[in-house]
């Protein structure tokens, strides 16, 4: 499966971002009213500069305290995004998010963010991937 199949399949593709200048607290609050365990961080909506998760917040609490809440989201946030492109499979994604311990990934195309999926994306389409191809192996035993 690619990564265009997988953002297809998400009920919601929308990129969730928060500019560079936001609030830790801002970025937080928006991370627990949409559920969601990151945010992209984009001065403009379409390229990432950072991504900012419930881990490096919970990070800055444990070395800062609240004062972090005030802090402004490009302290805090992760720089080197890694991003991935529509045409990857999703077991090269899964490979990268594993080896990277990350949980996120910004989709781009034409150097503009396109997406994003998460490593929950990635084991859904890779669980119905493989019920597909034992659902076809079972048929080829059983001679259908």
């Amino acid at each position: 499966m690619q990564v265009f199949q997988i953002l297809k399949s998400k009920a919601d593709d929308r990129v969730i971002t928060v500019s560079p200048g936001s609030s830790v607290a801002a970025a937080a609050k928006l991370l627990s009213v949409r559920r969601i365990g990151s945010v992209v961080v984009s001065p403009d909506g379409a390229m990432p500069v950072g991504i900012v998760s419930e881990r490096d917040i919970v990070r800055e609490l444990g070395k800062s305290g609240d004062a972090c809440l005030k802090y402004r989201v490009e302290a805090v946030m992760t720089r080197d995004v890694i991003t991935c492109t529509k045409d990857q499979s999703a077991e090269e994604i899964l490979e990268t998010m594993t080896r990277g311990r990350f949980r996120h990934i910004p989709v781009m195309e034409d150097g503009r963010m396109v997406g994003l999926i998460s490593i929950g994306d990635v084991v859904k389409a890779r669980i119905s991937e493989l019920a597909m191809e034992k659902s076809a192996l079972e048929g080829m035993v059983m001679g259908n």
